[in-house]
């Protein structure tokens, strides 16, 4: 590991108790900053409804940290939209944000889009299939913000089980994301959840950033946020533990395929041969393929949308 890594893990790496809330509420009052909590959502009505009332109870009624809580529908099929805005979160649909540019399916897409519906000069983004919420987990991440003006990015670290083996989760990460950064971006080996999508930023990071439609988005995120602002405006807190669903072995081979190509544009800004991926599942005459597209577009940076910039002189 690079000196300068093992220096940032001792300066940028912190727990939630770090930063007990009434000082990040102190830093809040001090400083006038607003805090969005964005939750990207695709047919989770069965955990949103939990995330979204904690929040609120937590952050909103109890202490005044959150100003705006806004789930972005990416098109569910089922209850979600619904048991979000009953438990008293603003709900946006994805189609319904910047309307004259088609929406394409992805959760960076929405993250982009999300930009144009919140206010904060903070966002924190919180994915809405977790398990055993703990409002920490916004606390955690926005209070290094708050309390630090040298600090422009924060994500979540956390042990993540699976089948109720602790530390099991997060296999694209193992296999996919952290040799990648490893061997190519060397001052981020220090992230332990590059992949999380639990992370909080400054907007005016945010919207010089571009936004992969899919997948990479937190992986392009963090190489681009260390480009634009160096590692020591970036850093991670200690959340405890992530309960969350988990996919099957096929969409992780599609998602670390679209990490993969996030990561192969940002080393070279080339262009892939054969953006797809074929996998093998087995059927009444034995393996059959199937292919699928890798996501291959990004959002521009927000700060480049007319409507965006519209709205920031308006």
């Amino acid at each position: 590991m690079l000196e300068e890594v093992e220096r940032w893990l001792t300066t940028r790496s912190w727990t939630v108790t770090d930063r007990p809330l009434h000082r990040i509420m102190a830093a809040k009052r001090s400083s006038g900053q607003r805090v969005s909590v964005v939750l990207p959502a695709l047919n989770e009505e069965e955990t949103v409804g939990e995330i979204v009332a904690v929040i609120r109870h937590d952050l909103m009624q109890q202490v005044p940290l959150v100003d705006e809580l806004v789930v972005v529908d990416s098109g569910s099929t089922d209850r979600t939209a619904a048991v979000a805005a009953a438990a008293g979160a603003r709900v946006v649909h994805r189609d319904t944000i910047l309307p004259r540019v088609p929406a394409v399916p992805g959760k960076g897409e929405v993250l982009w889009r999300s930009l144009l519906v919140t206010g904060g000069d903070i966002v924190c983004f919180i994915d809405a299939d977790l398990r055993e919420f703990s409002s920490d987990f916004v606390s955690g991440i926005v209070g290094p913000l708050l309390t630090d003006p040298a600090v422009d990015l924060v994500k979540g670290m956390y042990d993540r089980p699976l089948g109720g083996a602790a530390g099991q989760g997060g296999r694209v990460t193992e296999l996919m994301a952290r040799p990648l950064l490893n061997l190519h971006w060397p001052q981020l080996a220090g992230f332990v959840q590059p992949l999380g999508g639990e992370y909080a930023a400054r907007r005016s990071l945010l919207e010089q950033l571009p936004f992969p439609v899919g997948y990479g988005v937190e992986l392009g995120m963090l190489i681009d946020a260390l480009h634009l602002v160096g590692l020591d405006a970036l850093a991670q807190v200690d959340l405890g533990v992530r309960k969350h669903r988990h996919q099957d072995g096929q969409a992780l081979g599609r998602m670390a395929a679209a990490i993969y190509r996030t990561a192969q544009l940002r080393l070279a800004r080339g262009h892939l041969v054969r953006p797809a991926l074929t996998q093998f599942e087995r059927g009444p005459d034995g393996f059959e393929p199937r292919t699928y597209t890798v996501d291959t577009e990004e959002r521009p940076p927000m700060a480049e949308i007319a409507e965006y910039r519209s709205r920031k002189v308006a």
